[in-house]
């Protein structure tokens, strides 16, 4: 590939990705459910990095997943106002943000293993779901565990509170990226 259409494929690529991950922060913003402790179920927030692990890889999607965990992050900031030391709040940052959205990235694992694409992204989005609610379910039981008075366990609170939106995120993601990776005009656009 010539030096000139390499730069062209990197352009498309960065400003793609960069929509992308702005599309992503935005369609956080849109909360139909928002809990009173953080976490809510969103409008379609992770089909963009799904999207974009899928059509660019593994470590392109992981990248941008990052990304959006971090401007996320920056949106969150009043969530570090509820914990103290240096222990909580990486673990909020980590957990909560950075290795949650970046765990999105994933999704593009099963491309090369299921070769029907819409299987595919199916599961790489329901995988990567999962992920996201495991980082979200650790982060309640040793980050947020306080909050669950009244609960005989900590574990049932954080898995049933970041289930209650985790698990509409997960349908909700999977619905998405099927029907974008079978609008074939779209997806063929961006898999180029």
């Amino acid at each position: 590939m010539s030096d000139r259409k390499q730069n062209r494929f990197t352009t498309k690529r960065l400003v793609i990705s960069a929509l992308f991950i702005a599309l992503a922060v935005v369609l956080n913003e849109l909360t139909p459910i928002k809990l009173p402790f953080g976490g809510a179920v969103t409008a379609f927030s992770q089909v963009p990095i799904v999207l974009l692990s899928f059509c660019y890889g593994v470590p392109w999607g992981l990248v941008c997943g990052v990304l959006m965990g971090v401007i996320n992050m920056m949106f969150g900031l009043e969530n570090f106002s509820y914990v103290s030391g240096i222990g909580a709040y990486l673990a909020v940052a980590l957990l909560d943000y950075i290795v949650a959205f970046g765990g999105l990235g994933l999704a593009g694992m099963f491309r090369k293993l299921i070769k029907n694409n819409t299987v595919s992204i199916a599961v790489g989005a329901g995988v990567v779901s999962l992920i996201r609610y495991a980082c979200h379910f650790l982060s309640g039981v040793t980050v947020w565990a306080d909050y669950a008075d009244g609960w005989q366990s900590v574990w049932a609170y954080s898995l049933s509170y970041n289930g209650s939106y985790m698990i509409p995120e997960l349908i909700i993601t999977i619905v998405g990226a099927i029907i974008i990776v079978n609008i074939k005009p779209i997806f063929k656009a961006l898999d180029k």
